[in-house]
């Protein structure tokens, strides 16, 4: 009698903790109580409620433009520059198909452009130029002349630890 007693207050403890945990997993995961009413939906749409379904679409209007691309803007550029014409060619020994040891024809050329200093094209080499500059006070350190200034006036005139 007593263990029936006792196994009923167990199962009646198990299903409070089931329903428990049903509850909180609703709680978490289940749908929220903040559903729009339908009436609610046909707030915000007076536009599809006062256009006039008769009267043609207007139509649309494309603006587009070219820009043109100024033609030969860089040959005009560089027409007046002086211009040398280097050719570049294989030896007479490479100029054999690997294959079938026949002669080789040329297929095409490329034409490359470069602008020159004088000194380059006249095969001067200049020596590089550096203008000098102040020692640093600390070498290898990013200490300005200021910056010193100011921690040492602090340190020695206002007796400033180096911490703050």
């Amino acid at each position: 009698m007593k263990l029936e007693k006792q196994n009923a207050e167990l199962a009646a403890k198990v299903k409070w903790f089931e329903e428990q945990f049903r509850l909180s997993q609703h709680r978490l995961f289940g749908a929220s109580s903040e559903k729009t009413p339908p009436d609610q939906l046909d707030l915000f749409d007076e536009a599809e409620k006062e256009a006039q379904l008769a009267l043609a679409e207007p139509t649309l209007e494309s603006i587009t433009y070219k820009r043109r691309k100024q033609v030969g803007h860089r040959e005009n550029m560089l027409k007046d520059l002086p211009t040398e014409v280097i050719e570049y060619r294989l030896s007479e020994a490479e100029q054999v198909c690997p294959c079938c040891n026949g002669p080789l024809h040329e297929m095409s050329t490329e034409v490359r452009t470069e602008l020159c200093r004088l000194c380059e094209r006249t095969e001067i080499h200049p020596t590089i130029l550096r203008a000098s500059m102040p020692a640093p006070i600390l070498p290898k350190s990013l200490v300005s002349p200021s910056i010193m200034a100011y921690v040492m006036s602090q340190k020695y005139v206002e007796s400033m630890p180096l911490y703050r």
